[in-house]
C-alpha cells in the first residue's frame, strides 16, 4: 500500500528485503561486500540496472532508505552517497558536459561554490549571481542549461522561489537542482513543483544524531536516475550499509524532531530579536525577514536554524561564540544538540572578504543551530554569552 502522510512515510516507507520466515521488525544490516552470484537471472536488480552482486553497486539496506527517500519527495528514485558533498559531485558528473553553464546564486553551500568552480576546467562555465529570486530569475536566460539553488540557503536562509525558477528553467530549457538539507522534506518537496534533482547532505536533519556522513540524490525520472547510478559506481561514492542503517533509524523520527526543532528555534529567534546586544535576527517565518511571505506560502516547516548579528564586529561575535556552555561551538547543523557555528572563520573562511560581503556574511554574524534540549536552556547559555560580547 501507498503512503500518504510524511510521518507514516518515515516510519514505515521503503522496500523490506528480510524473509518473512524470520520476522524481523527492522530491516537488517547486510555487511557484506558480495553475494552469491550462481545465478543470476534470479537475483533482484535494486535500481533496474544489473543485477545484485557487489555492495559498490548495490546494498539492500541501502536500497531500503533510497526507496523511503524517493517516497518522502516524491521522487521516482533515489540513491544514497558516501556524503552530501559526494551527492552532488555524483549528480554533476552524471549530468555535466563540455560546454555546458550552470547557473547558481552565491549564497550555496561554500564547499559547493567552490567544486563548480573548480569544475570549469573541464569546460563548463558557472554563472554566479548575487545572492536572491531576483539575481536568479534575472540571470535565467537562454543558454543556461542548469540551475542549482538551495530551497533555503545557508546561513541567512533565504527561500528561493522553486516554483517560479523552475517555470523561467523550463521555458530556456534549462534542469533544475535544488539541495533540500536545511528544509527538509517536511518543511518542502521541491520535485512537486517540477524541480528535477534533489540533493540532500543526509548528515544533518535526515539521520538528526551528528553520528552519521551520508548523502542522498533524488529524481524525478528514473531513467535519468540510472545514470546517477552508473556514475555513484564508477567513483565509489555509495553508502554504507551501517550508515544506511543509522540514517534510515534518523528518518523515523524526521517529523517529530522538525517539529521540536521550529518550535525551539521560533522561541530562540524571537529571544534575540529583542535582545540589546543583537543587532539582526534571521529566521524566514519571523516577520521583517526578507523571505517572510515566501516562507508563508512555501515552506510546511520553518526548520531549526537561527542566524543573528552581534553588535559589534569580529571580537564581539567571537566572544559570544567562545562563552556558550551547552551549546557546542562547532560546524555542521541539523542535530539533536544546539551547536552554534561563526560562517567568516569556518564554513565561509576560503572565501574572500569581497565575496562574503556580497553574499551578507558580516563578521558578527552567528548561525545557531537550535537542537532539542529544553528551549529555556538553550535561552538561559545564549544570554550568558550574550553578555560576554
Amino acid at each position: 500500500m501507498g503512503f500518504v502522510g510524511k510521518g507514516t512515510k518515515s516510519v514505515r516507507g521503503g522496500v523490506r528485503h528480510t524473509s518473512d520466515d524470520i520476522g524481523s521488525v527492522i530491516e537488517p544490516i547486510y555487511q557484506t561486500a558480495l553475494f552469491d552470484f550462481r545465478e543470476p537471472e534470479r537475483k533482484p536488480s535494486l535500481h533496474g540496472v544489473v543485477p545484485l552482486k557487489y555492495s559498490r553497486e548495490d546494498n539492500p539496506t541501502v536500497h531500503s532508505v533510497e526507496s523511503k527517500m524517493a517516497e518522502l519527495e516524491h521522487g521516482a528514485d533515489a540513491v544514497g552517497t558516501s556524503s552530501g558533498m559526494a551527492a552532488i559531485t555524483t549528480l554533476l558528473m552524471a549530468l555535466l558536459k563540455p560546454g555546458m553553464q550552470i547557473l547558481i546564486p552565491l549564497d550555496v553551500y561554500g564547499s559547493t561554490l567552490v567544486l563548480l568552480e573548480r569544475l570549469s576546467k573541464f569546460g563548463v562555465r558557472v554563472v554566479i549571481t548575487d545572492p536572491g529570486n531576483d539575481s536568479v530569475i534575472k540571470s535565467l536566460v537562454k543558454g543556461i542549461d542548469l540551475v542549482f539553488i538551495e530551497s533555503v540557503s545557508n546561513p541567512l536562509l533565504r527561500v528561493y522561489n522553486i516554483p517560479e525558477i523552475v517555470k523561467l528553467a523550463r521555458d530556456v530549457g534549462a534542469k533544475v537542482i535544488v539541495d533540500n538539507t536545511l528544509a527538509t522534506p517536511i518543511g518542502i518537496t521541491p520535485i512537486e513543483y517540477g524541480a528535477d534533482f534533489v540533493i540532500h547532505s543526509a548528515t544533518k536533519y535526515l539521520s538528526g544524531h551528528n553520528d552519521v556522513v551520508a548523502g542522498f540524490v533524488i529524481g524525478s525520472d528514473a531513467e535519468a536516475m540510472k545514470s546517477v547510478w552508473e556514475w555513484r559506481r564508477f567513483i565509489g561514492t555509495v553508502m554504507e550499509p551501517f550508515t544506511a542503517f543509522l540514517v534510515d533509524r534518523g528518518l523515523k523520527t524526521l517529523h517529530i524532531r522538525m517539529r521540536k526543532h521550529e518550535e525551539n528555534a521560533r522561541a530562540a529567534a524571537e529571544f534575540l530579536m529583542e535582545h540589546p546586544k543583537v543587532e539582526r535576527v534571521y529566521y524566514p517565518c519571523l516577520n521583517g525577514h526578507e523571505s517572510y511571505e515566501l516562507a508563508k506560502k512555501l515552506l510546511n516547516n520553518c526548520g531549526g536554524i537561527v542566524s543573528f548579528e552581534v553588535k559589534g564586529g569580529l571580537r564581539e561575535a567571537l566572544a559570544v561564540y567562545k562563552h556558550v556552555k551547552m551549546i557546542i561551538p562547532s560546524v555542521s547543523f541539523g542535530g539533536t544538540e544546539s551547536i552554534i557555528t561563526h560562517p567568516a572563520s569556518t564554513t565561509h573562511v576560503h572565501w574572500s572578504p569581497e565575496d562574503r560581503a556580497r553574499a551578507g556574511i558580516r563578521d558578527n554574524l552567528l548561525r545557531l543551530s537550535v537542537g532539542l534540549e529544553d528551549v529555556e536552556d538553550i535561552i538561559s547559555d545564549l544570554d550568558q554569552a550574550l553578555n560576554h560580547a
